[in-house]
């Protein structure tokens, strides 16, 4: 019925910033489609899939259907190693973040369990990071103070004794 119409390629860097933008009005699914559409004529571009990640991430709690595997695939897009280990451990923190924010019966232990993981990934990429970027330390320290402001704690894995018989 209906078909997109492609946009320039002189009008991609104009686009990149309004995608941007509205990330920062939190219109993630504005940002999200024109990240889609730049990606529709320069499937590399490496600056669209990070902030098409990030509008990804920031319906984490919209419960929208395959979020995390578009995100994850997207991560498998980026051209440098420590950007796949830096935006994993993005992914982690905002699925943690979006579960607290749920709430209900075992998010605080759920929300421990991602932000756990995101600090494990945030480790990796400081262990490569590039000269001058602290940004995997900031984002580590961040899912720190977060489990310590809100008392997060492990899921606690009952152990259970089972008849031999």
């Amino acid at each position: 019925m209906f078909s997109l119409k492609p946009i320039h390629p002189e009008s991609v860097a104009r686009a990149l910033d309004k995608a941007e933008r509205y990330r920062l009005l939190n219109e993630p699914h504005f940002a999200e489609s024109i990240c889609l559409d730049v990606l529709a004529i320069d499937a590399n571009n490496q600056q669209a899939l990070v902030i098409y990640l990030l509008a990804l991430t920031d319906q984490f709690g919209e419960n929208r259907e395959g979020g995390v595997t578009r995100a994850m695939q997207v991560v498998g897009k980026l051209h440098g190693e420590y950007e796949r280990l830096y935006y994993t451990g993005i992914v982690h923190e905002r699925r943690g973040k979006a579960r607290l924010a749920q709430g209900g019966l075992g998010s605080g232990a759920a929300a421990f369990e991602q932000l756990h993981d995101a600090m494990h990934w945030y480790e990796k990429a400081q262990a490569i990071h590039p000269p001058g970027n602290d940004d995997a330390i900031l984002r580590y320290n961040t899912c720190v103070r977060l489990i310590q402001e809100r008392r997060l704690e492990p899921p606690v894995h009952e152990r259970h004794e089972y008849p031999l018989e």
